[in-house]
C-alpha cells in the first residue's frame, strides 16, 4: 500500500468524492486513502487561561477503501452472493465506507479551565451513548459510559469527556481496553485527584451469536487515585452511577439522556433521593 504522500490530490476519487460517508470530516482524505492521524493533540494544548497538558500519542494508520471495497465484494461472493446486479452492486461501496467511519476516531480540542474557586467534589457525565465494534467478530457492541474526575489545579468542558468516550470508541476495541483508555487519557491530561470510567454495554458478538444472550450487560470499571485509594470518593462515584443512573427505554432499549453532576452531596443522601446542594442538568 503506497502512503498518502504517494497519491495525487484526485487519483482514486468517485464523483469527486473520496468517503462520502465521512461527510468530509475527520482524517485527511486524499484519493481514496484515508490516512488517520492521532486527533488528539501531541503538543501541549491550549486552555482558556493560555496552560495545557500533555495528550496522549497515538500511532498513525490507514484505510484503504478500495481494498476494503473488495474485500467486502469478496465476502459476500464467497458467502454464495452475486453482486454483479440488483441491490447488491453498491454494498461493497456502502459497507467500506461504513467501516472506515468506525474505525476513524474523531478529532476534537480538550478544553480546560482554570480551578480558581478550588472546587473539590466530584464531576460526573453518565449515560453518555457509545457504540464502537469488538475486535474479535467485527460486531458492534452499544452501551453508556459514566466519566467522572475529582478536580484538582484544572477543570474540562464536559463537553469533551464525552468526545474522550467517541474518540477511543472509534476503532477495533475490548470494553476492557476503552474503559482503560478514557481514564488514563483524562488522567494524563487533567491531572486530578481521582478519575472514574464506567462503561456498561450490550455485545452483539453474544447476542445475535455464539450464546444468544440477547440483554447480558457487560461492565467495566477503572478507577485512578482518589477515585479507586479514598473510600467515601469511591462508594460516592459507584452510587451516583448505580443507584441514581437512569435506566434505558425498556421498550426502545434507547439510553437515557447524559446527565451532568456536580456534587456537594454525601453518598448516603445520593442513595435516599435528596438532592440539596447538588446539581443536576440533562
Amino acid at each position: 500500500m503506497r502512503r498518502i504522500s504517494d497519491r495525487k490530490p484526485d487519483q482514486g476519487r468517485v464523483g469527486g468524492r473520496a468517503m462520502d460517508g465521512m461527510g468530509g470530516k475527520g482524517p485527511h482524505q486524499l484519493g481514496r486513502l484515508i490516512d488517520i492521524e492521532s486527533h488528539l493533540e501531541l503538543e501541549p494544548a491550549t486552555s482558556e487561561d493560555g496552560q495545557g497538558a500533555l495528550s496522549l500519542p497515538e500511532p498513525s494508520r490507514s484505510v484503504d477503501l478500495d481494498a476494503a471495497q473488495q474485500a467486502v465484494r469478496d465476502l459476500l461472493v464467497a458467502c454464495g452472493f452475486d453482486v454483479s446486479e440488483g441491490d447488491l452492486t453498491e454494498t461493497p461501496r456502502r459497507v467500506a465506507n461504513a467501516f472506515a467511519e468506525f474505525v476513524t476516531p474523531v478529532p476534537f480540542t480538550m478544553t480546560t479551565f482554570a480551578n480558581r474557586e478550588g472546587y473539590d467534589e466530584m464531576v460526573l457525565v453518565r449515560s453518555i451513548p457509545f457504540h464502537s465494534l469488538c475486535e474479535h467478530h467485527l460486531l458492534p457492541f452499544v452501551g453508556v459510559a459514566h466519566v467522572g474526575y475529582l478536580p484538582a489545579d484544572r477543570l474540562v468542558g464536559l463537553s469533551k469527556l464525552a468526545r474522550a468516550v467517541d474518540h477511543f470508541a472509534r476503532g477495533l476495541q475490548v470494553q476492557e481496553r476503552l474503559t482503560s483508555q478514557i481514564a488514563n487519557y483524562l488522567q494524563e491530561r487533567l491531572r486530578p485527584k481521582g478519575v472514574g470510567v464506567i462503561l456498561e454495554a450490550d455485545h452483539m458478538c453474544m447476542s445475535l451469536r455464539g450464546v444468544h444472550k440477547r440483554g447480558a450487560k457487560t461492565v467495566t470499571s477503572t478507577l485512578l487515585g482518589a477515585m479507586r485509594n479514598d473510600a467515601r470518593a469511591r462508594q460516592e462515584f459507584l452510587a451516583a452511577t448505580t443507584t441514581c443512573s437512569r435506566s434505558p427505554c425498556p421498550v426502545s432499549g434507547i439510553p437515557a439522556p447524559a446527565t451532568s453532576w456536580t456534587s456537594n452531596v454525601s453518598p448516603t443522601s445520593c442513595l435516599s433521593g435528596s438532592s440539596a446542594r447538588s446539581t443536576i442538568a440533562t
